[in-house]
């Protein structure tokens, strides 16, 4: 990593969509949260670089019950976990934590059995970056090279000519008995100069990898970020949509 890196920026947003009439998508990055939150204009945090910085999305399950309890759970254990998760088996830990107090939470309110969520995110250290997910949200890393997908998709095998899915074969709850997760965590280098877009699927199944590039080659900070939630909104946002940008600076 460039040593004259010193600080971490994280742009977010998140919005219902055009279609949802709630917001079940939560959001943390460091000790803040944002939990069924409706903002349009890109909100921009730094963190100096040295201490675990979480930044993750939680995507609830709908058609479920709680969708947004179990997102928020999930996001607030991972904001106060944040300063531990310096190591995979934290952060692998720290997911499957998660997975237990939302199972928990539904053990003590009946009304919110089978409450669930997908979680991605990554952490950032002063020398790599841990990403991390359940589920089918995402972390994009975009750079010079372009845009790869670097967290791993838990749903099943799409037929020819479909693109995306609103299934997923492992969630943060989701049951009505308690189901174990296995996170999917893995490490990759802190670059200076690349930008990792962690995201809910309501910017990725509406809007194609390679307009995603697009606006990430065109534009930074709170402009990247505004261009892709309004990217979303004009393919007909039939989701809620939910993405921070993190990037490395000097």
């Amino acid at each position: 990593m460039d040593t004259a890196a010193q600080y971490i920026t994280v742009t977010a947003l998140s919005h219902p969509g055009l279609i949802r009439e709630h917001n079940e998508d939560s959001l943390v990055a460091g000790p803040w949260t944002l939990c069924g939150t409706v903002t349009e204009n890109p909100q921009t945090l730094m963190f100096p670089l040295g201490s675990p910085v979480v930044v993750a999305v939680a995507d609830g399950i709908g058609g479920q019950p709680g969708g947004e309890v179990a997102s928020a759970l999930t996001v607030a254990h991972l904001a106060a976990l944040g300063p531990t998760l310096d190591s995979e088996e934290a952060v692998r830990a720290a997911v499957i934590r998660c997975n237990r107090a939302v199972y928990a939470a539904a053990e003590r309110d009946r009304a919110l059995t089978g409450m669930g969520t997908t979680v991605a995110g990554t952490v950032v250290l002063p020398e790599a970056l841990l990403i991390f997910n359940v589920g089918d949200s995402r972390v994009l890393e975009a750079g010079e090279d372009g845009l790869r997908q670097v967290s791993v998709d838990d749903s099943p095998p799409l037929p020819a000519g479909q693109r995306t899915t609103s299934l997923v074969t492992q969630a943060i709850g989701g049951a009505s008995r308690f189901v174990a997760v296995t996170p999917h965590v893995r490490t990759v280098p802190l670059l200076t100069g690349r930008r990792y877009v962690v995201c809910t699927d309501g910017l990725t199944d509406p809007v194609l990898e390679e307009e995603i590039a697009a606006v990430l080659h065109e534009h930074d900070g709170g402009r990247a970020v505004f261009e892709l939630w309004k990217a979303a909104i004009e393919a007909g946002a039939p989701d809620n949509i939910t993405l921070a940008l993190v990037g490395v600076g000097g």
